[in-house]
């Protein structure tokens, strides 16, 4: 029996998984050319597990559709995992793209997805319910995309946080999970 090469099985592998795919933008871009304009489209589109993965991926052709294929090719190729305390975020973080800035703070549970726009997208994506964020920047949403990527990936789980700063993780994790001591 023939041996199957790791990447034909990770390709089988992400065909049978359902990815939340979500086009984040579709621009219009031209190249100028000796005969005038050449147009094409730029698509932005975020792909995620909604269990702490996501990616984020660009595409350009001279069609739509070829230029949503594309980008989401290249979102599942760049699926990162991402750590999330519950249905938020473990701990508040800033990041920033270009110029644009993001502010992302966890919430507790029924906040519910408080971004707009390509951040929201991302979040989703990735999973998380209850958050909330702030664009400090610009807000250039290809740049916001890679900001909120780049604020997710910064994330570091509450036991890694509290061995860090040399804590308690009761005293790290947002204030909603944290386990109450009992009084003797």
């Amino acid at each position: 029996m023939p041996r199957r090469d790791s990447r034909e099985h990770n390709r089988e592998n992400e065909e049978r998984e359902e990815f939340d795919e979500r086009v984040v933008d579709i621009l219009r871009v031209a190249k100028v050319i000796k005969g005038g304009r050449r147009f094409a489209f730029r698509t932005v589109v975020v792909v995620g597990d909604n269990q702490g993965r996501v990616g984020v991926g660009v595409g350009k052709s001279r069609a739509v559709p070829d230029a949503i294929r594309k980008a989401s090719e290249r979102a599942r190729r760049n699926m990162q995992p991402v750590n999330l305390c519950g249905t938020t975020v473990p701990h508040e973080v800033i990041a920033s793209h270009g110029g644009a800035e993001v502010l992302i703070k966890p919430a507790s549970p029924g906040t519910g997805v408080i971004a707009g726009g390509g951040v929201r997208a991302v979040l989703e994506a990735a999973g998380v319910h209850d958050v909330l964020t702030k664009s400090l920047g610009s807000s250039n949403v290809l740049n916001m995309v890679y900001a909120t990527l780049r604020a997710l990936k910064s994330l570091k789980s509450a036991e890694v946080e509290a061995a860090w700063r040399n804590k308690d993780v009761n005293e790290v994790s947002p204030f909603w999970t944290r386990r109450r001591k009992s009084h003797e």
